[in-house]
């Protein structure tokens, strides 16, 4: 790996990571609960974007290979929380609730999937 791979997987990942601390903030702010909407919220999003972003990289020759590591694996990578959401769910289930739990689960293994999906078939839409 290149250093200018490298620098551009570390600068998006500074990025990805304020980001990811400042729209938890916000969505948690907005929608208190129990389900931890903020975590669920960043991995929606990021994983809508992620979808945007491959049908661009599939679909245009605009990004360079740095560009891409930047967006993808830098920002993307910081900005969505797997190992959050896997402590929370985890917490959920060692606290009693069972079905916060599963459906926190459910939402972000099937909605994270979806969201990536409706990004990339937005993204080819508009490419036609």
């Amino acid at each position: 790996m290149s250093w200018q791979t490298i620098l551009a997987i570390g600068s998006g990942g500074f990025i990805g990571a304020i980001l990811r601390a400042y729209l938890n903030g916000v969505i948690s702010h907005h929608f208190p609960h129990q389900l931890p909407y903020g975590t669920l919220g960043v991995n929606l999003i990021g994983s809508f974007v992620m979808g945007v972003l491959i049908a661009l990289f599939l679909h245009t020759t605009i990004f360079s290979i740095h560009t891409k590591s930047f967006l993808s694996t830098g920002i993307l990578g910081a900005l969505t929380t797997y190992s959050t959401f896997a402590i929370e769910s985890f917490m959920l289930l060692q606290g009693g609730h069972l079905l916060l739990a599963l459906g926190n689960i459910f939402l972000n293994a099937f909605g994270t999937i979806a969201m990536a999906g409706v990004g990339f078939y937005t993204i080819k839409l508009f490419l036609r």
